[in-house]
């Protein structure tokens, strides 16, 4: 299986649509595999990757300016199907001699589509959908050979095709959740028009991957910072099912770590799975250079650094390694590279142990690179690592250090960690749990007169923060109920010594971030 796996493909082009991931996100749950490209991908590229089908994404762009971003034209003389979404479309159209023009109000929102024919694009679909429209520009004339598929009341060219050589078009978004009926437009494109079958599974990936890290390898050995975290442990995991003990991983106890957590790792990958683990006692070093820093790009600069000097040392003392492996995910690839083809900003570029010393070039093992991260963690139970690994809420690499606003010192740390434990338990309870993103405390600098008892305190304020989002770029403040916020509250403050005051954080990302730091 291993040289197969990626033989059905289907290539997104990029042409900055805020939804590029989502509309790969939804051919890979149908079990098609799929990446994405630069709009001006060349067509000699696109050949050799043999697609099974082309989407040109939305964008921001109009077509009706000169800097328009424009797909190369023989795209769409490489017999292969394509589907245009909105921008898309009209790119398509403007190309092949159709006209686009700006609408006298830009539509947004939820539309009525009338479907004119079902044959393929809408097979088994009703004739009236609901769809979401995101546009400024329409097409106002067809190009040569095509025809109608679809409308709506205020846009007479909703969908079009030109059954002859498969290329389709719509003016609305199937791959979002208000078009419910998306994910069968989108089938039918993948199955039906492309003719794909669906062999993108995790088991198919696993089968690949093993035989992809140990044609690398060889007889070399690989080294990987386990952080604990989802991304880490399924490679580690994975690393490990290929090669066995050539692999060596280096936990870091940077003290900045949750209630129990270093003993979850150690009860995971030393007792259950057997890895080969080295664990480093750091605490004071990283307390140590954090003393008196209340910046939060300095935390983060200072914890990434000294991570890199303690990892280093202790990948040294393993003797010869050849191989670095790290849990980069497909969206890390993807955003390093804009829309235009130019680099993006660098995030927390101490997450995957950036910038190590010259004379420790490892070369890269990346088996995730191809990966979101709901793949991750599906390949994560295929591997058979704990739910309580797999399904952990994202933490971020400089740890509880950014949920501490200002100094971070041993004592601050502790209380938030015992916050946090009550905050952790009580949501685990929570039946919707499953649809919470990142639950979590954050103490802050402020503090405030209660009563306790008969006494007067004066202690530390945590704030809540618990929030709902796809994928982390957006996020929404979760309407808990108030019986759950009241037990998470009334826990914190009867059992942490050092707080008397809960408050709950309601506010979105954006214009807020979902970490305070």
């Amino acid at each position: 299986m291993s040289g197969n796996l990626y033989k059905e493909m289907i290539a997104v082009l990029d042409f900055g649509s805020q939804y590029n991931q989502l509309i790969a996100r939804r051919i890979r749950e149908s079990q098609v595999y799929c990446r994405l490209l630069p709009f001006n991908v060349l067509p000699e590229k696109l050949l050799s990757l043999n697609p099974k089908g082309i989407i040109l994404s939305g964008g921001p762009g109009s077509v009706c300016k000169k800097d328009a971003p424009l797909p190369h034209h023989d795209i769409f003389n490489l017999k292969i199907p394509i589907l245009g979404i909105c921008y898309g479309m009209q790119v398509m159209g403007h190309l092949l001699g159709g006209k686009v023009a700006p609408v006298e109000r830009r539509e947004y929102g939820s539309s009525e589509l009338f479907v004119d024919d079902n044959e393929d694009l809408f097979c088994n679909l009703s004739s009236h959908l609901t769809v979401w429209m995101s546009h400024g520009d329409q097409m106002v004339k067809l190009p040569p050979d095509f025809e109608v598929i679809a409308h709506t009341k205020t846009c007479p060219l909703a969908g079009i095709r030109d059954k002859k050589r498969k290329l389709y078009g719509v003016q609305f978004h199937p791959e979002v959740a208000h078009t419910p009926k998306g994910r069968e437009i989108l089938q039918n494109f993948l199955f039906k028009i492309c003719g794909c079958s669906g062999e993108w599974t995790m088991s198919s990936f696993v089968d690949y991957s093993i035989n992809q890290i140990t044609e690398k390898v060889g007889k070399g050995r690989v080294v990987c910072a386990l952080s604990g975290g989802v991304d880490s442990s399924v490679t580690a995991a994975l690393v490990n099912k290929a090669i066995g003990k050539r692999l060596e991983c280096v936990f870091v106890d940077n003290g900045l770590l949750r209630e129990g957590e270093k003993e979850e790792v150690k009860k995971t990958f030393s007792n259950h799975l057997r890895l080969n683990v080295h664990y480093v006692q750091a605490e004071n070093r990283f307390l140590k250079r954090l003393r008196g820093i209340t910046d939060p790009e300095k935390k983060r600069k200072i914890i990434g650094e000294e991570f890199i000097q303690v990892f280093s040392e202790e990948a040294r003392k393993l003797g010869k390694i050849d191989f670095l492996a790290q849990g980069t995910l497909y969206p890390d690839v993807i955003e390093s590279v804009s829309a235009k083809g130019g680099p993006s900003a660098t995030i927390k570029s101490h997450h995957n142990v950036g910038g190590l010393p010259e004379n420790m070039r490892f070369k890269l093992i990346e088996p995730l690179r191809d990966l979101f991260k709901d793949e991750v963690r599906a390949l994560g139970r295929q591997l058979g690592l704990p739910e309580r690994i797999v399904n952990r809420q994202p933490f971020p690499g400089p740890g509880l250090a950014v949920r501490i606003i200002g100094e971070v010192t041993k004592e601050r740390l502790d209380i938030l960690r015992q916050a946090d434990l009550r905050v952790q338990e009580e949501m685990q309870r929570y039946e919707g749990y499953r649809d919470i993103w990142q639950s979590f405390a954050v103490l802050l600098p402020v503090k405030s007169v209660g009563v306790m008892g008969d006494e007067r305190t004066y202690e530390y304020t945590v704030a809540l923060r618990i929030v709902t989002s796809l994928d982390g770029m957006t996020a929404d403040w979760a309407k808990l109920p108030y019986e759950v916020l009241e037990r998470i509250s009334h826990r914190i403050i009867n059992e942490v010594r050092g707080v008397n005051r809960v408050v709950y954080d309601i506010s979105s990302k954006p214009p807020s971030t979902i970490e305070w730091e």
